[in-house]
């Protein structure tokens, strides 16, 4: 532990027991009971007999002696005073007379100085102490004055000049364009103030996590080149009411004091949501924090060159006002990247990457459907890392692949052990989705199978659209259902048991043939929306929603889902019985290999054998890499223990 904070520790025990001390002296002081005596009475009481204790202590000061002492019959709390002029004689009377006729305890002190310390150690001390403890309480109140004033601030974070650019934001080419005019109008204001346009006064970004809506604002202010604040929508909300209110006032009041600027609310739904959706009641201060949010954007002119940007991921929960025009003018959609957008994507995050020659951006934009600029990163960096590892100089087609499988499944368990039963079944099952992606044009393509242990699976089919589209037909939905069956079939024929690998498959077929027959009118029921695309849940909405279908079309509903589910299933085991031979090649091979990729199984299905030199690998013209071919494919992965595998 840091010294200092072991000094901070122990000084409020430390002052503590200075303060206990403290009150034993004035408790003791104060309760002690003093009785002055007079000259008569100190004499009568001395020749008496009836000193027990006496302290005589000289005062040079005032050429005096102080007396203090016990009487007999005094109480311990209870002694008597007496001053006395300064006579040598007086105190070798008192000598005399204690030596003669009494017998009691006497001191004199011979240092008046330690007395007079001692009459400031008990007298001044305990008011000074009493003092610093009234002055410190004040202090310690002033200053969480000021602390309470500061919570009521904004907590925006100013950047001077943001450093990003359109050049950092790849993909996003629609996007730029519409962000574009924004650019124009910090810039030059007039341009758009004369011709009586009025421009947006706010740009809400929508699109799922990890497609660049933050890095879109802030190249936004790097091109304009004006200040840019940033805040999360969690920062206004507080456990006081009232707290996030005033930093929304401050907020506002600080952008319009470094106009032109840009104000970006990331995560807006955690102060924008819906107002009186609840259970039990709203939340008092995320309410007031989104009203006063509402009645500063309604306060300022549109051209008075303050914009704010917000993005979130959950449009459909935000406030209807918050939406309206004069507030958030317009809605940009980040969507997912397409494959043109991945490659310029993949050519940002790798221009300080070591790539091998053989791997082209195109090839792995082609594998990566789906994928979001943040999951692009990600698997370039993983990649780097198992290069580093693996002691490579390079980044080659196996770290891709490795890296591929880690961020979607997660790392291989190398040292799991199969008996020769589970690795056959797992074999014929993951062949069975090969099969079918092989012989339907509708199915997904299948990229890559291993029967390698990762995460909560035995082993997996990586199996990717073979075209990107906005639309599907019915019969490429019914194929990608039949695509999903093919491993299950393939356990049935070949076994004459079932087992319980394929639960996934069931849930994304059963899925698909749902949304068919209940969003796409897919079904003998006829083109009709009976429910609503599934969301996250929202408290109070989503609860509380009555259903919109009776009983009976809900089991029609049971029966059209069972219906495409069995006439699916039916054609995956017509075709995986007149593919057999198919079936058993493929499953064969990853007995042996235990992983085999896209251009393995295209060579397999054409030679019956995989590749077993450069020659036949070059054969291969439709392989998108045929160096990675040679280098990594040609050599047969068998399970192994070797450090390079198993990282």
């Amino acid at each position: 532990m840091n010294k200092k904070n072991i000094k901070r520790n122990l000084f409020p025990y430390v002052f503590l027991l200075i303060f206990i001390l403290t009150c034993l002296i004035l408790f003791k002081s104060f309760n002690t009971t003093v009785n002055e005596l007079t000259y008569d009475e100190f004499i009568k009481n001395l020749n008496g007999g009836k000193i027990t204790e006496l302290t005589i202590t000289p005062k040079v000061r005032t050429n005096t002696y102080l007396l203090e002492g016990k009487l007999d019959g005094y109480k311990e709390n209870e002694k008597f005073t007496l001053y006395l002029p300064y006579s040598d004689e007086f105190i070798s009377k008192i000598t005399s007379e204690k030596d003669t006729e009494s017998n009691f305890d006497l001191t004199i002190e011979t240092d008046p100085e330690a007395s007079s310390w001692l009459a400031v150690l008990v007298d001044i001390v305990p008011i000074v102490v009493l003092a610093g403890i009234t002055i410190w309480i004040f202090t310690r109140q002033l200053g969480n004055g000021s602390k309470s004033i500061e919570f009521g601030r904004s907590r925006a974070k100013l950047v001077e000049e943001s450093r990003a650019t359109f050049k950092d934001v790849a993909g996003l080419t629609e996007e730029k364009e519409e962000v574009q005019e924004l650019i124009d109008f910090l810039k030059n204001p007039k341009k758009f103030t004369n011709m009586g346009a009025r421009i947006p006064k706010g740009v809400l970004l929508v699109g799922p996590p990890g497609t660049g809506k933050t890095l879109l604002a802030r190249a936004v202010a790097g091109e304009a080149k004006v200040p840019f604040y940033y805040i999360s929508g969690s920062d206004f909300v507080e456990l006081f009411v009232g707290i996030g209110a005033s930093r929304v006032r401050d907020m506002f009041k600080q952008a319009k004091m470094n106009a032109p600027c840009l104000i970006f609310i990331d995560e807006i739904d955690a102060v924008g949501r819906q107002r009186g959706t609840g259970l039990g009641g709203g939340h008092d201060e995320r309410e007031q924090t989104l009203n006063q949010l509402l009645t500063e954007m309604d306060g300022f002119g549109a051209n008075e060159g303050i914009i704010i940007i917000a993005a979130t991921n959950r449009p459909d929960v935000l406030d209807p006002a918050l939406l309206r025009p004069g507030r958030f003018d317009r809605q940009v959609t980040v969507s997912l990247p397409d494959k043109n957008s991945r490659i310029e994507i993949l050519k940002v995050h790798a221009k300080n990457k070591i790539l091998d020659k053989s791997i082209t951006l195109e090839y792995l934009a082609k594998r990566t459907p789906g994928f979001s600029g943040a999951d692009l990163e990600n698997l370039l960096n993983e990649a780097a890392l198992l290069t580093v590892r693996r002691n490579k100089k390079a980044i080659t087609m196996a770290e891709i692949d490795e890296a591929t499988d880690r961020v979607l499944m997660g790392p291989a368990k190398i040292t799991k052990k199969y008996t020769d039963k589970e690795k056959k079944l797992v074999a014929f099952h993951e062949a069975g989705h090969a099969v079918m992606g092989l012989k339907l044009d509708g199915a997904n393509e299948v990229q890559k199978i291993t029967i390698i242990p990762r995460g909560h699976a035995g082993g997996y089919t990586m199996m990717t659209p073979k075209e990107e589209s906005f639309n599907y037909t019915k019969k490429e939905l019914l194929e990608s259902i039949c695509g999903l069956l093919g491993g299950r079939v393939a356990e049935e024929i070949t076994f004459g048991e079932i087992t319980t690998g394929a639960h996934d498959d069931f849930k994304k077929a059963t899925k698909i043939a749902r949304s068919m027959v209940t969003e796409y009118g897919m079904s003998n029921l006829g083109p009709m929306m009976l429910e609503e695309p599934d969301g996250n849940t929202f408290l109070g909405r989503d609860y509380t929603k009555n259903r919109n279908i009776s009983d009976t079309v809900a089991h029609e509903i049971d029966e059209e889902m069972r219906s495409i589910i069995n006439n699916c299933y039916e054609q995956t085991k017509k075709i995986i019985s007149e593919n057999k031979n198919l079936l058993a090649l493929i499953a064969n091979t990853l007995l042996e290999e235990e992983t085999i990729t896209k251009e393995q199984i295209d060579y397999l299905v054409e030679h019956k054998h995989l590749p077993k030199d450069e020659k036949n690998v070059k054969e291969n013209e439709n392989s998108p890499s045929e160096d990675n071919v040679k280098e990594v494919k040609n050599k047969p992965r068998k399970r192994s223990t070797k450090k390079e595998d198993t990282k």
